[in-house]
């Protein structure tokens, strides 16, 4: 809508996952890193942490965009409360094996048979689970026995877990130990922070054809990061509709009055109590304050938002995949044809 009236070639601030749009802040970089490492590893179980909205689908897609079919059969699965039995069928269809009418012994023995076929073709086989917080520790404990595969001394499976700070908790847990004793490697990925947080805006803004229009005040950039605590889908839900009040407007210049006033409307539409907080003063003396508290309520509630948002993409993401296995069996029939989405 607003893109023409800036002269854009396209959206800067959409929130489904880019990676076109990858920034490499110190902790993307040393997340991404992580998974390179492992990668060269060619074995184990790296995890991946982060806040809903801090880019970890992003980096994961980034790096499967990358990676050479060749060499490397990938696929990828999105958790969605997924037990024991679940799990092991959606890694099966996820590397494109039949699973109709396929009992666990048999669903275990294809998944052994194809990875071994993969070692053979000097191939390395990768399970990159996004949002695992939500597998059920059963689930969690079907991809450890997995990774028990082997041919020779070559590990067959090496498998990325990805997902929000609650993975961390479930693997801290007393039933989770000989999983952590197969993790090479582990990452919490964290926010923004305010220099990052100016950039990665530019950054996006940039990736799009942005010349100065619209002119963006200096101040805004640090009250941006305090609103949205530097997690960049905040970032994007809020500059976005920053970019679309201004078109309505007709303005062609963002102030720290604009931010203040978009932030006001998110917060009344997330509900009664972020009312309770005042919201930021610029000029005034306790503006630092104000802010802060204005942004601590701002964050609770965008993480209810964010978290409905999130569940929401997953879902339809899933569906269309499932769709596509429907409309096309014979793509999916193929050992070999990799299931996931990056």
């Amino acid at each position: 809508m607003y893109e023409s009236f800036f002269g854009l070639t396209a959206k800067p601030f959409q929130l489904n996952p880019d990676p076109s749009f990858y920034f490499g802040s110190r902790g993307h970089k040393r997340a991404f890193a992580y998974l390179e490492y492992g990668l060269y590893q060619s074995e184990g179980f790296i995890v991946i942490t982060g806040e809903i909205g801090a880019g970890k689908t992003t980096i994961a897609r980034s790096l499967l965009e990358q990676l050479d079919p060749g060499k490397v059969v990938a696929a990828q699965l999105v958790s969605t409360q997924l037990d024991a039995d679940d799990v092991l069928r959606s890694v099966a269809v996820a590397f494109g094996l039949p699973v109709k009418s396929v009992d666990k012994a048999m669903l275990l023995a294809s998944l052994e048979a194809f990875l071994c076929q993969c070692a053979t073709e000097k191939k390395r086989a990768l399970l990159v689970v996004d949002e695992a917080q939500n597998l059920t520790e059963r689930a969690v404990e079907e991809l450890r026995m997995l990774s028990n595969f082997q041919l020779g001394d070559q590990a067959l499976l090496q498998s990325f877990l990805i997902g929000q700070p609650q993975l961390r908790d479930m693997m801290r847990s007393p039933q989770m130990q000989q999983l952590r004793q197969r993790v090479i490697a582990s990452y919490h990925l964290g926010p923004l922070d305010k220099a990052e947080a100016r950039a990665y805006i530019e950054h996006r803004l940039k990736r799009v054809g942005w010349k100065d229009d619209p002119r963006i005040e200096p101040d805004c950039f640090d009250l941006i990061h305090t609103v949205t605590g530097g997690i960049p889908r905040r970032i994007n839900t809020l500059c976005n509709r920053l970019l679309l009040a201004a078109y309505l407007a007709e303005k062609h210049t963002i102030g720290p009055n604009d931010v203040q006033a978009i932030a006001r409307e998110i917060r009344d539409e997330l509900g009664p109590e972020a009312a309770l907080a005042p919201v930021a003063v610029v000029d005034g003396s306790d503006s630092q304050l104000s802010t802060r508290m204005d942004g601590a309520v701002l964050h609770k509630h965008f993480d209810h938002l964010e978290d409905r948002i999130d569940r929401l993409e997953k879902t339809v993401a899933a569906a269309v995949d499932l769709l596509h296995r429907l409309l096309h069996p014979e793509r999916t029939s193929k050992p070999g044809t990799p299931g996931g989405r990056g």
